[in-house]
């Protein structure tokens, strides 16, 4: 699964505009840090989309609550993977590629990276058969940078809301760090486009840590 920049799937071809993602475990600040970078790109004057997954169009919002508020539902690992691959055929097609046509900077809380780790390892459907859905969901649409939140999953599972737990955040310790191990795999293996960013302090110092790392591509 060795990738290079140089890969077709990597092409932009005609977009114009700037995808951005941010991932890392449960509790990382993904969420607050995306939307901080949107605040602050939107005051420099750029025009900027933020968008979450799963969620985003009303099929994701749909799929959404099937992934994360089934706790009842024995869902299966493959179906889990295929879900969230549905829901990013949606938001791709109906959201972000046509902004991204339009010039516009895409700003994704999540994206194909989280799916590699959390079903591809952590459940154990494998990277390659992931990645390949998730390539033909997406037409290989990949991001320009993607911003790793790293912190230790003991900490950033202690920052996770308590008594509001979704049904992956509820997983064991021994899921979440081999999803953290599977994100330490990815930033190998897309080298050319991650940056790790210390996700320990406060948001702002955080913010501070991913602003130098984005001005770099688009300022």
């Amino acid at each position: 699964m060795e990738q290079t920049k140089s890969d077709q799937a990597y092409a932009p071809g005609m977009l114009l505009g700037t995808f951005i993602t941010f991932e890392g475990c449960e509790g990382a600040g993904k969420t607050t840090q995306a939307t901080l970078l949107r605040d602050y790109l939107l005051e420099k004057g750029k025009e900027v989309l933020l968008v979450r997954e799963p969620g985003g169009t009303p099929v994701g919002e749909l799929i959404r609550d099937i992934l994360l508020n089934s706790e009842d539902v024995d869902i299966a690992p493959i179906t889990e993977a295929l879900l969230f691959a549905a829901d990013r055929a949606q938001l791709v097609r109906d959201i972000v590629r046509p902004a991204l046509q339009k010039g516009v900077t895409v700003i994704g809380d999540r994206y194909v990276d989280s799916s590699l780790a959390y079903q591809g390892v952590g459940r154990g459907c494998g990277l390659e058969p992931v990645k390949n859905l998730n390539d033909w969901a997406t037409g290989s649409l990949e991001p320009h940078l993607t911003v790793f939140l790293d912190m230790s999953v003991k900490d950033s599972l202690a920052r996770a809301k308590p008594g509001g737990l979704d049904r992956i955040e509820k997983e064991d310790l021994e899921f979440h760090e081999n999803v953290r191990y599977a994100y330490s795999m990815l930033q190998r293996i897309f080298s050319y486009r991650y940056v790790v960013v210390d996700a320990n302090g406060s948001p702002e110092a955080v913010h501070a840590r991913v602003v130098s790392e984005v001005e770099k591509i688009i300022m």
